[in-house]
């Protein structure tokens, strides 16, 4: 564990909407914030696998896509100047006499309270197989920029809704589009798959990507043909592996929490039943409870002034109009 040590009035565990809005929030509240997530870019879900789609019920947006979604709230919650620590995975919370301590795979975090905004719980990219001996640079689980790949030669790994997506994003930037999935039926949506053999990309199938060539970056893949039992070496410049993603909440069973199942069960304060720990968006459970990115939202505002006036008697639940304040 690192020897690292941060200090904060909030600790957020979670980069996703809520845990982003959590930090805007909070910051509005007068709390101060670090924000921690053990994937490597903000946004979650949202950046991981469908940044380029567009979300049609995000109250006043008739549509916006994925990750114009994430960057508007991360330019809402920097003006109160959240930390952020990625790519650590949070291992324990103990009680201080003041707080919780968030021990983490960097930093220790002490926080006078902590808000669990975690999703699906730790949230991790399904490796490539063929990548386990590889050491250079050029793979990845997912596009967090698209222009990166402008004018290369990308080859993409999977069948499901984020392979084709990035397909389809990348097919009017990248110079050459290939997709490699081991099946010949695609998992997407069939409008997506439909719209994406309509167009340039060349699809491989059913094939594997079996090796990665390449010292210091990737230079090539091997492909195998599972139908005739043929390899072809195709030269690229960039791997994007979208195999999917394994969520799970384990690590969070031994916090002391209240548990609906896999499913952290809140009271109406977003309280866990643990002192000075909230929970909001979909890593939470109670009745009525509806997974939204806009119920996660509101639940991380809920949560955000409960733990302002709990921390602060003298401090009003109601925060006021963001209007007055600015």
């Amino acid at each position: 564990m690192s020897a690292r040590e941060l200090r904060t009035d909030l600790a957020i565990i979670g980069a996703g909407p809520a845990g982003l809005f959590s930090a805007y929030y909070a910051g509005f509240r007068g709390l101060s914030t670090v924000v921690l997530d053990s994937l490597t870019e903000v946004g979650g879900q949202i950046s991981a696998m469908y940044p380029e789609k567009l979300i049609h019920d995000v109250a006043g947006c008739p549509a916006i896509r994925g990750q114009d979604l994430v960057d508007n709230l991360v330019r809402q919650a920097a003006e109160y100047h959240p930390t952020y620590e990625m790519g650590v995975e949070v291992l324990d919370l103990v009680d201080e006499p003041d707080g919780v301590a968030v021990v983490t795979s960097g930093p220790t975090v002490h926080a006078r309270a902590v808000l669990i905004c975690a999703g699906a719980g730790r949230f991790r990219p399904r490796p490539l197989p063929a990548a386990a001996g590889f050491a250079g640079t050029g793979l990845s689980y997912f596009a967090s920029q698209l222009e990166d790949y402008r004018d290369k030669r990308v080859v993409i790994v999977g069948g499901g809704d984020s392979a084709v997506d990035w397909a389809l994003a990348l097919e009017p930037i990248a110079s050459a589009v290939t997709v490699v999935h081991r099946r010949d039926r695609f998992r997407a949506h069939a409008a997506s798959v439909e719209k994406m053999k309509m167009g340039s990309a060349t699809l491989m199938t059913p094939c594997n990507v079996v090796e990665l060539h390449g010292t210091e970056k990737v230079e090539a893949v091997t492909v195998h043909d599972e139908a005739a039992d043929t390899t072809v070496r195709l030269e690229c410049d960039e791997v994007i592996a979208a195999l999917g993603f394994v969520a799970d909440i384990s690590v969070m069973k031994s916090w002391g929490m209240n548990l609906l199942g896999h499913k952290i069960a809140v009271d109406e304060r977003m309280r866990t039943g643990r002192e000075r720990v909230y929970a909001a968006g979909d890593v939470t459970d109670g009745p009525g409870k509806v997974r939204l990115i806009a119920v996660g939202l509101g639940e991380a505002a809920t949560a955000v002034n409960h733990i302002a006036h709990d921390l602060d008697p003298d401090s009003p639940l109601f925060p006021g109009h963001s209007t007055d304040a600015h």
